[in-house]
């Protein structure tokens, strides 16, 4: 009998390994999206840049579609001569402006966009940093950089056309211990119900060195006087950064979070007081990434007997390819349907809900050849599901 104890605890541990391995399986390819508009909106080259990455979406009180990228000069890097650009659409994304170049600080590194519009002003606000354009991100977490990363404030009143000379507000965001840190990328939300209605809340993402070994965390900044001034969140868990944040039916908010948990599923929390405390962590077992960034919108909350609805896009799979959008007709509990927008090499992404009713997605394509533009309507993605 006891030369069975071995066997039957090898046996009972694959038994449990499986048991795990099943929840994180690898589900079937999505149906293909139906998509209305197709178009690249940002090409490699256009504009004397090498490339353009970091997408961000946002639609204003108007209608218009304002879609943010970093534009990098001389090559493909995080680092370097980047500036912050936008193109504008003034018909639901079927044609574009000429690209036009929102921040440009010589050689250094201007990017990751996370606009929200105050609906209460039509005040549109863009969250962004900085770093020293010979700076590289190791440098900045190991404390040997010629500076680090700040975070800056650009906002526009003419619906995108002009905006604020971006302005410093790194005391009030960020911890002087903290190294490396990123707005979004992505969009920001203002609350619309409960005690923190009104509130502007910024997703975000920090470095910090504790115990001798460097932290990833995602944290939030929010604004209670309509972006005047800006609190600092508690940060949230270990090993997440890039996220997106999103406001629940029950008025709690939902914090989605690329994960370095190793287990290629993206990491979730939950704040019950606006976004100022966080929940710890868990692991969505439905969500498979590449570790990568991701989108996260509300469209509907629930009303008249319709359930609300969540949309969420990133690469499904373990490497950064096969573009997705999924619906959620539960708060995130579960992910009832999902469309293919593209099978091949993709990256970052920004959902937005347009003022026809339709839904825009502004995500990386074909190794960061492109920023391609699509959208699609809801009724039929939800067909035959």
């Amino acid at each position: 009998m006891k030369k069975c104890i071995p066997f039957l605890l090898v046996a009972c541990l694959l038994f449990l390994s499986k048991g795990m391995s099943d929840a994180f399986a690898l589900e079937p390819e999505s149906p293909a999206l139906k998509t209305i508009t197709k178009t690249v909106v940002f090409q490699r080259g256009d504009g004397g840049y090498h490339s353009f990455r970091i997408p961000a979406l946002i639609v204003s009180q108007k209608g218009t579609l304002l879609a943010f990228a970093e534009g990098r000069k001389n090559n493909l890097g995080d680092s370097g001569d980047i500036d912050l650009v936008l193109k504008r659409s003034t018909d639901n994304g079927k044609t574009w402006s000429n690209l036009s170049v929102l921040w440009n600080d010589g050689e250094n590194t201007c990017g990751n966009p996370c606009p929200v519009v105050d609906e209460s002003t039509g005040r549109i606000w863009l969250p962004l940093t900085w770093n020293h354009g010979k700076d590289h991100e190791k440098q900045i977490k190991d404390k040997t950089a010629r500076d680090t990363r700040r975070v800056y404030m650009s906002y526009s009143d003419d619906d995108g056309v002009t905006w604020k000379t971006p302005y410093e507000i790194t005391k009030t965001t960020k911890i002087p211990d903290w190294t490396w840190y990123a707005t979004g990328p992505g969009n920001g939300i203002q609350l619309t119900r409960g005690a923190h209605k009104g509130r502007l809340v910024i997703p975000c993402d920090h470095n910090v060195t504790l115990d001798g070994k460097v932290v990833r965390r995602a944290h939030a900044i929010y604004s209670d006087d309509h972006g005047k001034t800006w609190q600092l969140s508690q940060p949230i868990g270990v090993k997440t950064n890039e996220c997106a944040v999103v406001e629940l039916a029950d008025g709690r908010l939902l914090m989605n979070m690329r994960s370095y948990h190793g287990k290629n599923r993206r990491a979730i929390a939950y704040s019950d007081d606006g976004g100022a405390t966080w929940s710890a962590e868990t692991l969505d077992a439905a969500l498979i990434e590449p570790v990568c960034q991701a989108s996260l919108i509300r469209v509907r909350f629930p009303k008249s007997g319709k359930p609300g609805q969540l949309l969420f896009s990133n690469p499904a799979s373990k490497k950064r390819e096969k573009m997705t959008v999924r619906l959620s007709e539960d708060d995130g509990k579960t992910w009832s349907a999902s469309r293919l927008v593209s099978p091949g090499k993709a990256a970052y992404s920004s959902l937005a809900a347009l003022s026809d009713g339709t839904i825009g997605l502004l995500y990386e394509r074909d190794g960061y050849q492109a920023i391609e533009f699509v959208t699609f309507d809801l009724e039929q993605f939800l067909a035959g599901r």
